[in-house]
């Protein structure tokens, strides 16, 4: 067997084994890993990764990130995405809604990374979750529980299509205090701060039905 040959199988070993060394801190590292091609599809992800988003191993490859964001986010993501991959960005870090197992829908923080190879060329991308942590874990509504008035829904559904005060105004025939006093009583109600506060508060509950957009209230939400 020529030096040649010997060397190659010697460097074959070492490339298997710092790939389980690799594999084995992709899994212990305590946060949801996924490693994505340039197209953002999955290549790799963690157990821990596909326990958070309710798949198996085998259904996270070949899916793309996007697919396990809510409709309200995909856009920003994929765009972010499309600056790593081009090499004009090296890392970002957003606050997301995702959807976890059995159609939740929880809050987070992602992170993408854009990996470059020998050549100094973006190769692939990886990218962090970590849910945002509560003591109850990612919360949903199940309850038929009737949390808004039909106002109090449609001002909600503007807020979180970026609608102004103006624009919720004339939509809704309401004088523009009359649309901040409804606002500030969606606030209070939801135990939030802000607009932002508001429509996070909101997905994480499971108010707004999943994969529509403008966003729209759930009806069992809503009063008669």
């Amino acid at each position: 067997m020529s030096e040649e040959i010997i060397s190659t199988e010697t460097q074959d070993r070492c490339s298997e084994q710092y790939r389980e060394i690799y594999l084995s801190l992709f899994e212990q590292s305590g946060m949801c890993i996924a490693n994505l091609d340039l197209e953002f599809r999955v290549l790799e992800a963690n157990r821990l990764f596909a326990q958070q988003f309710g798949c198996g191993s085998g259904r996270v490859r070949g899916r793309n990130i996007c697919d396990f964001l809510h409709p309200s986010v995909q856009g920003k993501m994929k765009n972010e995405f499309i600056r790593l991959a081009d090499g004009q960005n090296p890392r970002f870090a957003d606050q997301i809604v995702a959807m976890g197992a059995e159609e939740s829908l929880f809050l987070g923080e992602l992170t993408g990374i854009a990996v470059r190879g020998s050549a100094g060329r973006v190769g692939t991308i990886m990218v962090l979750v970590k849910p945002q942590e509560s003591e109850t874990g990612p919360q949903m509504v199940t309850g038929r529980r009737k949390l808004f008035s039909p106002v109090h829904a449609r001002i909600l559904e503007g807020v979180a299509a970026g609608e102004s005060t103006v624009q919720l105004a004339t939509k809704l025939f309401l004088s523009r205090g009359g649309v901040e006093y409804h606002v500030a009583s969606l606030l209070r109600k939801l135990k939030v701060t802000n607009r932002p506060a508001l429509i996070s508060k909101g997905y994480s509950m499971g108010v707004f039905a999943v994969g529509q957009w403008p966003p729209r209230v759930r009806p069992e939400y809503v009063s008669s």
